[in-house]
């Protein structure tokens, strides 16, 4: 028989065990996440997107029932984010999740008490997002995605492909702060091989066509490719112009591939967004952004398009195709 002493011991227990996240997470509440993408008719956001919240809900989350999911798209125009991060602010939002790094800065200059992760940055010790990889500090964490080193391997993939090139261009985009640093990077990469680079910007869309033409004039013979939320939007513009100049292309995403590129290797976006609802999940449910230690890809990504080879009359190295994750054609 138990008695009162026993009970009440055994009941103090049994709430002072009680999880902290149950404490944190309030009942009856409502949790507004503010997501900052790049363009919501854009399929391969639909996936990226629909990734993350497959993931919320596996972890208790549903739309409408105690989350409410805030979308802001850029929409191709990057001047507009200050404004979208700053509805998100008056909104209250509970979280802001940043798609990228080049989301990540105009949110951090908005709040410093709103916690903010990120699914997809290239530095953020490096940009000063964060203090650490181990710990962040702040109100900032999420995922990175070893972005130059990853581009040194795109490239020696390009040239694996594509031997007779030794002069090849760079586009980048000036304004997207990880690209100064991986442009380093292959510098450093090219100069022991005797690999001249070409540097090509394109800031908007619009630049595409006078870069392409500047390749031309260069005798570039093949492309590597920044990834940007700006080319992104615009991978089908760019692929078209890099076919009809008859310019082998590598990229870090697969849909530049799709789309029509010659290649891609990088970090599996759809895995990136995935995890980046479990750092949602634990802070709606109570812990610091500032304590999660910042993770990085662990599934990455080479895919060949066939097509595009024949239509270039490029012969893929066997190789290369027996690496290939993904070979489309």
């Amino acid at each position: 028989m138990i008695d009162r002493r026993t009970f009440l011991a055994g009941t103090g227990a049994v709430l002072l065990a009680a999880p902290l996240a149950t404490e944190a997470q309030q009942l009856g509440k409502v949790y507004r996440v503010g997501i900052l993408g790049i363009k919501a008719s854009d399929p391969a956001e639909t996936r990226y997107w629909q990734a993350f919240r497959l993931s919320l809900r596996e972890r208790g989350w549903t739309e409408g029932k105690n989350i409410s999911l805030e979308y802001r798209w850029t929409e191709g125009n990057s001047a507009r984010l200050p404004e979208l991060v700053a509805d998100l602010v008056q909104l209250k939002v509970d979280l802001i999740l940043a798609r990228s790094s080049f989301f990540v800065q105009p949110a951090k200059e908005a709040t410093s008490s709103i916690p903010i992760v990120f699914v997809v940055h290239a530095d953020p010790v490096g940009m000063g997002h964060v203090a650490s990889l181990a710990r962040p500090g702040g109100n900032i964490t999420g995922l990175a995605t070893l972005f130059p080193e990853l581009n040194v391997k795109g490239l020696e993939m390009l040239i694996s492909a594509v031997p007779r090139a030794k002069r090849i261009a760079v586009l980048w985009n000036p304004d997207t702060p990880s690209h100064t640093p991986s442009l380093k990077a292959l510098e450093e990469a090219a100069r022991p091989v005797k690999l001249q680079l070409q540097t090509v910007a394109a800031r908007t869309g619009a630049d595409l066509e006078s870069a392409f033409s500047a390749m031309a004039r260069a005798h570039a013979q093949a492309v590597h490719v920044f990834s940007s939320a700006v080319l992104h939007a615009e991978r089908q513009h760019l692929t078209e112009l890099a076919i009809r100049h008859r310019l082998p292309t590598m990229f870090s995403q697969k849909e530049f591939v799709d789309a029509g590129g010659l290649m891609s290797y990088g970090a599996d976006y759809v895995d990136l967004f995935r995890r980046g609802a479990i750092y949602v999940d634990k802070i709606l449910k109570g812990a610091r952004p500032g304590d999660l230690p910042i993770e990085q890809p662990t599934k990455f990504d080479l895919v060949i398009n066939l097509k595009t080879a024949k239509a270039l009359g490029l012969t893929i190295p066997p190789s290369l195709l027996r690496r290939a994750d993904q070979v489309i054609g």
